[in-house]
């Protein structure tokens, strides 16, 4: 367990819209589940005297963020482990739980992380360093229908049946294990004009499986409505189609699918949180401009039933 006091090194995305939405009470318990750089967590504290801050980061880089601050407790975990680690520290019950999905700028801007696909880095991409599943693993060694299943799922690629089958006949040549050798071996399939497009798609896939991450969201969702006291506020960032959806289908009717279940009368059943936010809030044109990374950032706000 890590205590202490928020120094930032990275650009927090929607910060004051994301901190309003909590609603910050003065005595109140908060979670930041995606500390990064601590700068959502920095304003939280900023915004109390009394209250307490709990938060979350599997990313021993983002660990060297913090010094002494009797307010504010730092665990090292997923936040998948929400609900059992909270327990553990005798909470049982908070005012407002913040979830910044993604990748920072310092796992991006980190060349031999693999994140990005402006390095030449090798093909890494775990967020937890202490696991042992790499993008590079999954490349070299899964079946090609599980690629295909990678491709499609998680980065909507129309080609991924024949990038797949070309990435089986590589490898059996030459282990791939960097971002230009995974670039050159499927190049072909990238539309004209819109690489760069095509490759942060098929890094956004690799990534999203190293890291379990939508599995991750859901447990967090799940978790969120057992942890958050009655009027309690859950702020959800996401950045891709993929988060969203599951985040706005969840929100709206307590389930991933989006269905609202109804009783015999007609009436909503299931549902667990209420919507404060009827479409997404996004940056405004200044902070797009100030930090191009936010421009695909949906913030959804949602209050416990």
């Amino acid at each position: 367990m890590w205590e202490g006091k928020v120094v930032m090194y990275h650009s927090p995305v929607l910060l004051k819209e994301a901190v309003d939405g909590l609603q910050i009470q003065e005595d109140g318990i908060y979670v930041d589940v995606t500390f990064g750089g601590g700068g959502h967590s920095a304003e939280i504290l900023n915004r109390f005297e009394k209250g307490k801050l709990i938060a979350f980061d599997q990313d021993q880089d983002a660990w060297a963020n913090v010094s002494a601050d009797p307010r504010m407790v730092l665990l090292p975990y997923n936040f998948k482990h929400l609900s059992e680690k909270l327990k553990a520290n005798d909470v049982h019950g908070v005012d407002g739980i913040l979830a910044d999905l993604g990748v920072s700028s310092h796992q991006f801007d980190i060349a031999g992380r693999g994140f990005s696909i402006r390095f030449n880095a090798e093909l890494d991409m775990r967020m937890n360093q202490s696991q042992q599943l790499t993008a590079k693993d999954i490349l070299n060694n899964y079946p090609e229908q599980e690629l295909v299943r990678v491709f499609q799922e998680y980065g909507e690629l129309p080609s991924s049946k024949r990038m797949a089958a070309e990435i089986v006949r590589v490898r059996q040549e030459k282990y791939i294990t960097t971002s230009d050798e995974l670039k050159s071996t499927v190049s072909r399939f990238a539309p004209r004009t819109k690489e760069n497009t095509f490759y942060a798609q098929l890094f956004q896939a690799l990534r999203i499986e190293v890291n379990d991450e939508l599995i991750a969201l859901k447990e967090l969702l799940l978790q969120a409505v057992q942890m958050l006291k009655k009027g309690g506020r859950l702020v959800v960032i996401s950045y891709h189609s993929l988060e969203d959806r599951l985040v706005k289908n969840f929100l709206n009717s307590g389930n991933f699918s989006g269905e609202i279940n109804k009783d015999f009368f007609g009436h909503p059943v299931g549902l667990v949180f209420k919507s404060i936010t009827r479409k997404p809030i996004v940056p405004n044109a200044e902070e797009v401009e100030m930090n191009p990374r936010s421009r695909s950032a949906k913030m959804r706000i949602a209050e416990r039933l």
